[in-house]
């Protein structure tokens, strides 16, 4: 056993402030250690692609496909607004000809009630005549009637009136004769009642008109003259 003499303080035989063999490496080839001695990899540069996962932006050999789909995009547009164009041309199409079409299926009703109620006039001219002599009575008389209502929904409209000016687009005259009661061409019987559906006439009134006296105008003005005294002397 060794004894140790009193008063002396036993040291080691390494230095305290010997690095150890792996801080000596590391201090020799330049990496930082930490307090415990542990070498810290230095904050180098950060590779390319480290760089573009962090800033997120596209790396320049993407610009061509950028580009391309930029012009793939431009053609969509075109074609969008083309095809556009169309389907308004077509719809401002498909609108003129409904109109078109209506416009010629009401022509065309119009035409087919019109040549329906046309033949039934000489009927309705049956009815007129035997209510003017009192045979419209008994069962005949809720047919004739029921007829006459038929044609009345259908547009079937009677003009012709004894008394009123006589117009030749609406009237056709059958007996003329003077009159001293009138001014003017008047209708004073009627033959045949016209009728019309509409604004269409499609037989115009028969009817017996009559014209002023040719002489009943000038008896008149000498009338008037003598009443007033005269034609003024000057």
């Amino acid at each position: 056993m060794t004894e140790e003499t009193p008063g002396f303080d036993q040291k080691s035989d390494v230095p305290a402030d010997a690095a150890q063999p792996d801080d000596a490496a590391a201090q020799a080839a330049g990496v930082p250690a930490d307090e415990a001695g542990v070498p810290v990899e230095p904050a180098g540069d950060v590779t390319e692609n480290e760089q573009e996962g962090l800033s997120g932006e596209t790396p320049a050999g993407q610009g061509p496909q950028e580009a391309a789909l930029t012009a793939q995009l431009d053609q969509t547009r075109t074609a969008l607004h083309e095809r556009t164009q169309d389907l308004q041309r077509l719809q401002a199409e498909f609108q003129n000809y409904r109109r078109r079409v209506e416009r010629d299926r009401v022509a065309v009703k119009e035409v087919a009630v019109a040549n329906l109620l046309t033949e039934l006039l000489p009927v309705l001219d049956d009815i007129g005549r035997a209510r003017d002599h009192g045979e419209l009575v008994g069962g005949f008389k809720s047919v004739a009637e029921s007829l006459e209502m038929v044609a009345a929904k259908m547009g079937l409209m009677q003009f012709g009136k004894e008394g009123e000016p006589f117009d030749p687009t609406v009237h056709e005259a059958l007996m003329h004769s003077y009159s001293p009661d009138v001014t003017e061409t008047t209708c004073v019987q009627i033959l045949q009642p016209g009728y019309r559906i509409g604004e269409r006439t499609i037989r115009p009134a028969r009817v017996g008109v009559a014209e002023p006296q040719p002489g009943a105008t000038g008896a008149e003005e000498s009338a008037d003259e003598e009443e007033n005294g005269g034609p003024d002397q000057g």
